[in-house]
C-alpha cells in the first residue's frame, strides 16, 4: 500500500518542483528544485486535496486528489493498524491499487501545464484573503 501512495506523493512533489522551478537541469538551480520538491507535506496535501475547491481543476487533477486522499488513508491503515478492520491486504488488492495509482498519475500528467502549476501552488502555499 505504501508503494501506491508514495508513487502519488512523489508524482505530486515532482510536479511542484518541475512546474515552479523548472523541469530540466539546464533550466533550474538544483538546490531550489530540491527545496520545492521537499516542501510538500503529507497532511497539508491531504487537506488541500479534500477541499471543495478541488472541483475547479480539470478531471485528471480532481481524480488525482481523490485517489491521493484515499491511498493515504489506506497506507496509514496498512502501516499503523496492527489489525486492519478490513482484514489483511491481499496481494491482488495491492497490485490493483498500484495499477490504479499508475493510471491516476498518467491522467494527472496529461493535464495542461498551467493547471498542474496551479495545483502545485494550491497544495504548497497558504491562501490569504485580501
Amino acid at each position: 500500500m505504501s508503494t501506491a501512495y508514495y508513487a502519488l506523493f512523489h508524482c505530486l512533489a515532482r510536479c511542484c518542483a518541475d512546474t515552479l522551478v523548472g523541469k530540466t537541469r539546464t533550466h533550474r538551480r538544483e538546490p531550489v528544485w530540491r527545496q520545492a520538491y521537499r516542501a510538500l507535506e503529507h497532511g497539508r496535501a491531504r487537506a488541500q486535496c479534500s477541499r471543495p475547491a478541488i472541483r475547479e481543476f480539470p478531471p485528471g487533477i480532481e481524480r488525482f486528489a481523490e485517489v491521493f486522499v484515499d491511498m493515504q488513508g489506506k497506507r496509514h491503515r496498512a502501516d499503523y493498524e496492527p489489525r486492519p478492520l478490513e482484514g489483511r491486504w491481499k496481494k491482488s488488492d495491492v497490485a490493483d491499487h498500484i495499477a490504479a495509482a499508475a493510471e491516476t498519475i498518467a491522467g494527472f500528467d496529461a493535464a495542461p501545464l498551467p493547471d498542474r502549476r496551479a495545483f502545485a501552488v494550491f497544495v504548497l502555499l497558504k491562501s490569504r484573503s485580501p
